[in-house]
């Protein structure tokens, strides 16, 4: 009888392994299939439409010097002298958005970028820029506080300067055809400035629409297609490196001719 028992417990501890590794071998299987999931539902990318904003329909920005095109200096700082109307450098944006987007304690300023480079902002309409010698295409336009960009005619500059006596062999842009400047994501949010991140960017000679050109973005490998030019918030976005590709493309998805017309930029969210 003992022998017997003993056998029997011997096969009851046989079939208790088996079935727990069974059970593993399962479990094993569905944890990478729920684990993606949970993944691709915590790092879904999303985009909506920034609305409300003051529309600045009356600012304008002008640029009064330098007004050649060619500038000739003893070194690389050039001064630049802005007229500005209807728009106050150094306020705060008049809007509840100034709580819900990262936003510049020193208020509207201007956005100055060269050769579509990340943009630097001044918050006087007089400065100087160090410029190395050669052809430089710059765009400067007015930006609220939250960096949204003012979407008017009347409130950009574009132009064409040689710095020195030769012109650089860099990229050939043409700013009288349709060309995309990029804005914002720039550099590094932290704490609540992750939640709401503001996609912007302005626009040369062209329009956007359903059945013409628009613009496709790219974040973080999910695809957008753009067919208004309005101001974006991302949503949605990972702790780490973001990266945020615009092109300008036609109604068939080609990229249209011109240097800026895709760029790609990394942004870092913090904790």
């Amino acid at each position: 009888m003992k022998i017997k028992t003993n056998i029997a417990i011997i096969l009851m501890g046989i079939l208790l392994v088996g079935c727990k590794q069974k059970t593993s071998e399962a479990n094993a299987t569905m944890s990478p299939e729920t684990e993606a999931s949970e993944n691709s539902s915590a790092t879904q990318i999303t985009l909506e439409k920034l609305e409300s904003s003051p529309s600045f329909s009356e600012a304008s920005l002008k640029l009064m010097k330098p007004s050649e095109e060619n500038i000739t200096n003893e070194n690389d700082s050039v001064a630049f002298n802005f007229d500005v109307k209807n728009y106050e450098l150094g306020a705060q944006t008049n809007s509840n958005l100034t709580q819900m987007l990262a936003n510049s304690d020193k208020g509207q300023h201007i956005h100055f970028i060269v050769d579509n480079d990340p943009y630097s902002a001044h918050y006087e309409s007089n400065f100087k820029k160090e410029l190395t010698p050669g052809t430089h295409y710059l765009v400067a336009f007015l930006s609220r506080s939250y960096h949204e960009s003012v979407k008017n005619p009347n409130a950009f500059v574009a132009k064409k300067v040689t710095i020195g006596k030769t012109a650089s062999n860099g990229p050939k842009v043409d700013l009288n055809t349709p060309t995309i400047i990029y804005s914002r994501p720039k550099g590094e949010y932290a704490g609540k400035d992750t939640e709401n991140l503001l996609l912007d960017f302005y626009l040369l000679n062209t329009t956007l629409s359903e059945g013409g050109n628009y613009v496709k973005a790219t974040i973080n490998g999910q695809y957008f297609e753009l067919t208004e030019w309005v101001p974006y918030i991302i949503k949605g976005l990972p702790k780490g490196e973001v990266t945020v590709k615009l092109e300008l493309v036609d109604k068939d998805g080609n990229l249209l001719p011109g240097a800026f017309n895709s760029v790609e930029r990394k942004v870092t969210l913090k904790e």
